[in-house]
């Protein structure tokens, strides 16, 4: 099908090997790598995007720039593999900070457990990014593949499927007079945890608030991290500090020293306001949790906090519609899986939609995207499951559940065959 009243900000299209387009509501991680993946199989897509993106030219970044006051993630190593596989890989990984081992273990328990490189025999179990960094790159990607077209201050405000293709209408916001439609074989939407596709389509959502907020941000230390991810529990709930790169380097040479640090506190929802504003505060209460494994907390920079509450779609497909990233399961940052999901998901679909144009079938076949959504659940609902059980058993008050828990941690670290399991699974490799 073809576009109608739509403009793009694109280079002059390349010939994509089917004349069947595919919409993406949702620009931001998940929705651009998304784009992205269908451009390497040769299929042209249509993005959408709410906010307003910045102007980047390819020479931006040359000189590499870090702040304290920025967001990351932590990219597992299936996610690597697949930006890999895309090319992008060269792009991102200046600024990746590759994680050698993880420690784990609960403030005033036993229990603790360590997870090597060298023990598993993998390069590394994955890479910590600043968001920052990794949307300037995605972004810059889009906009310089001609069969990726973007529309920026989209606000969607309807869609309608017919037997053979989707419409969505938008408008540009402040203009609501100046409603626009696009049709397509598929629709993708990637907008989100409050996503107004999911909404438009009336799919419902099943949700559970963890009475928690995170803290998020970068910290210093007077110790290098060596490339170690800290994992802590404590009562309040769990905690991570991960390594990032430097203004000097990205840690990843024996001479490097990495001070940087990513991190997350989570704290009972209603507590977050000192966290924010008293740097001596946060900085003394990540000291008393963490101790010495990390070194001194020395400098805190600029942080956001983060309601936690798991969201997760009814249905992830609606007719010629799927329902993807933060809109069809939005997750406790525990363990660091939730976009390493996401991302998994549009691998998934990606190839299988692949596979279908080279069949020479429709891409928006719903029976194709139930398949999709069918393969997606043992990984989803394992995922969904490990978080719930690692957030619920390490704050249970209960003394003897306490007591299992750390017992299970020694097992872990002990018992052979048991790491090997679980890093694979943490990893993505396995799903």
């Amino acid at each position: 099908m073809q576009n109608t009243n739509a403009t793009s900000s694109t280079v002059k299209k390349k010939a994509a090997i089917t004349e069947q387009q595919v919409l993406i509501a949702g620009g931001g991680h998940v929705g651009l790598s998304f784009a992205l993946l269908l451009a390497h199989h040769g299929i042209a897509s249509t993005l959408l995007e709410k906010n307003s993106y910045p102007t980047i030219s390819p020479q931006d970044d040359r000189t590499r720039s870090h702040y304290l006051d920025s967001r990351n993630t932590a990219l597992s190593r299936r996610t690597v593999q697949i930006y890999q596989e895309i090319g992008l890989w060269d792009e991102l990984q200046s600024h990746a900070c590759r994680i050698d081992a993880v420690q784990i273990s609960e403030q005033g328990s036993f229990g603790r457990a360590q997870l090597n490189k060298a023990d598993e025999q993998v390069e590394s179990f994955g890479q910590v990014m600043e968001n920052a960094w990794l949307g300037r790159k995605l972004l810059l990607a889009a906009q310089q593949e001609p069969l990726i077209s973007i529309i920026d201050n989209a606000n969607v405000i309807a869609v309608e499927q017919q037997p053979d293709g989707v419409t969505l209408s938008f408008s540009y916001y402040g203009e609501e007079e100046h409603e626009q439609q696009l049709q397509a074989s598929l629709l993708v939407a990637c907008d989100g945890r409050d996503s107004t596709v999911r909404q438009l389509l009336d799919i419902g959502t099943t949700t559970y608030d963890y009475q928690q907020t995170a803290i998020v941000g970068v910290v210093e230390t007077d110790k290098p991290h060596d490339h170690v991810a800290i994992e802590r529990f404590s009562p309040a709930g769990p905690l991570a500090v991960l390594p990032l790169t430097d203004p000097d380097g990205d840690g990843n040479e024996e001479y490097q020293q990495g001070y940087r640090r990513s991190v997350v506190w989570v704290c009972p929802k209603g507590e977050e306001t000192r966290y924010l504003e008293d740097d001596a505060h946060f900085l003394a209460t990540l000291q008393g949790a963490f101790g010495d494994r990390a070194g001194t907390f020395v400098n805190a920079g600029r942080r956001g906090a983060y309601p936690l509450t798991r969201v997760l779609a009814d249905k992830q497909v609606a007719g010629r519609c799927v329902i993807m990233g933060n809109a069809a399961h939005t997750l406790h940052p525990v363990a660091g899986q939730g976009f390493n999901l996401c991302m998994r998901d549009a691998h998934v679909l990606a190839k299988m939609l692949s596979a279908q144009v080279l069949r020479g079938e429709d891409i928006g076949s719903p029976a194709l995207l139930t398949r999709y959504e069918k393969a997606r659940q043992t990984d989803q609902k394992r995922v969904i499951r490990f978080c719930d059980a690692v957030v619920h058993g390490f704050t249970h008050p209960n003394p003897a559940i306490k007591l299992a828990r750390n017992m299970a941690l020694v097992a872990f670290d002990k018992l052979p065959n048991i790491k090997p399991l679980v890093a694979n699974y943490a990893m993505g490799l396995k799903s």
